[in-house]
């Protein structure tokens, strides 16, 4: 994945672990701004917290759209179930 921090810095690497709060372990790094960020050449695994994140990039050939379509098609059932239940009006 890539993820774009606030800062205008972009890193590049393998995801570990995300929580609820989008931080985000990464191993392999790799820094797209070199030139500007040349210290970040060293460092080998991060974890950035999710309140300086601006975007995570999937690389598109890794996302399984059937999936992801599938499980919110399932989640938006779900949700006019339990709607459903609480009101007791059928839909």
């Amino acid at each position: 994945v890539t993820v774009d921090l606030k800062n205008d810095l972009s890193i590049e690497g393998v995801l570990v672990s995300v929580d609820q709060f989008l931080n985000i372990r990464l191993d392999d790094i790799k820094v797209m701004n070199v030139e500007k960020y040349p210290h970040m050449m060293f460092v080998k695994n991060c974890f950035i917290r999710g309140s300086v994140v601006r975007y995570v990039r999937l690389p598109p050939d890794e996302v399984d759209t059937a999936l992801l379509q599938d499980a919110a098609r399932r989640e938006a059932q779900h949700l006019k179930q339990q709607s459903t239940k609480k009101t007791g009006v059928a839909a």
